[in-house]
């Protein structure tokens, strides 16, 4: 699947289009390839609808409603779009919630994912042989299907045991069994990849790094769990999109790649730090900050989350050895354009 950014024939199926990674790699794809895409999305809360409306203006976007646990509706897709691959995004992915109602996690990350298997295999075995070569199932899942690693283990990597804690894990550890079994029953030719913790312009603002600047410019408490020491790789989203592509077109069939940012801190040591960018940023009077004050001031330790991992690290070492992939950006980078991208908005 090599030197395809120029195909214009080349047609993507994209789930979760709209949501915060969905919609950073529609803008990737749209920049850097002139592949048609097939945006659909459920366009929950979860949505990007600024983004939403300026897919819906772009000419080699359709853009559809609908749920992937709808099977008629993707038959109906595969048939009309001819896809040659997918990109499967669409998921419920925040852990808190999946600890207060976890059945939509269930529904969404399990059913659904094997729902979209079941229609991208029926379509796939009506492919000619050629197309059939070329066809690509990729699926998006997490680092957190990993479970709990310890302070003084070896980063995650495409080796390493599943053990999720949460509902949410559990859920996209399923999910990447299923795509696994996909492949091995039927021979459909999947790759998975496993990221760390994502961030940047435009994400959910219930989130850690959102919510951190959105109650700091508000002069609101920032709650960190427990004492703020759990330790998570931070990954910018435009890198993380960016290593997708370059997966889906010169990954290995069957294959997982881990895709890290190479950015391990405490939670604590992250929301300090991003306090710190908007203390030159936004400085008095941006807020409710009075002279002399700044705005770690409205770190607030809370309750821990139930089950909550201490550690999750990722080796990207396979992805950089086989594909030459590396991040552009560092933290500090990152979360910059990041806090300067909500202030901007603000």
């Amino acid at each position: 699947m090599n030197n395809l950014m120029g195909q214009s024939d080349f047609r993507l199926l994209i789930t979760g289009g709209a949501g915060f990674i969905g919609s950073a790699l529609v803008n990737y794809l749209l920049e850097h390839t002139q592949h048609k895409l097939l945006v659909l999305d459920k366009l929950t809360y979860a949505a990007n609808l600024a983004e939403v409306q300026r897919f819906k203006a772009e000419p080699r976007i359709t853009l559809v409603q609908g749920d992937i646990c709808d099977a008629n509706l993707l038959q109906t897709l595969f048939a009309s779009f001819a896809p040659s691959a997918i990109m499967h995004l669409a998921a419920e992915s925040h852990v808190d919630n999946s600890i207060n109602a976890p059945a939509a996690f269930i529904q969404t990350n399990i059913a659904g994912t094997y729902t979209l298997l079941d229609a991208a295999r029926r379509y796939w075995q009506t492919l000619s042989a050629t197309a059939q070569q070329a066809f690509r199932f990729q699926h998006v899942s997490t680092d957190e299907v990993f479970g709990d690693l310890a302070p003084d283990a070896q980063p995650f990597s495409e080796i390493t045991a599943y053990a999720p804690s949460s509902p949410y894990a559990a859920s996209k550890a399923s999910s990447d069994h299923l795509v696994r079994a996909w492949h091995r029953t039927y021979g459909l030719p999947v790759i998975i990849s496993n990221c760390s913790n994502n961030y940047g312009p435009g994400q959910h603002r219930e989130k850690l790094i959102p919510k951190t600047i959105s109650n700091a410019l508000a002069g609101l408490p920032i709650p960190i769990y427990g004492n703020g020491q759990q330790r998570r790789d931070w990954l910018f989203v435009n890198d993380h999109v960016a290593a997708l592509y370059l997966v889906l077109t010169r990954g290995r069939v069957g294959e997982t790649y881990c895709i890290g940012g190479q950015n391990e801190r405490t939670n604590l040591e992250l929301v300090q730090q991003i306090c710190d960018i908007l203390d030159e940023l936004a400085p008095v009077g941006f807020c409710k900050l009075s002279a002399g004050q700044r705005y770690r001031q409205f770190i607030q330790f809370v309750a821990d989350r139930p089950g909550h991992d201490q550690r999750y690290a990722i080796d990207s070492g396979k992805l950089q050895a086989e594909l030459g992939w590396q991040p552009a950006e560092s933290l500090s980078s990152g979360l910059l354009k990041t806090v300067k991208a909500y202030c901007a908005a603000r």
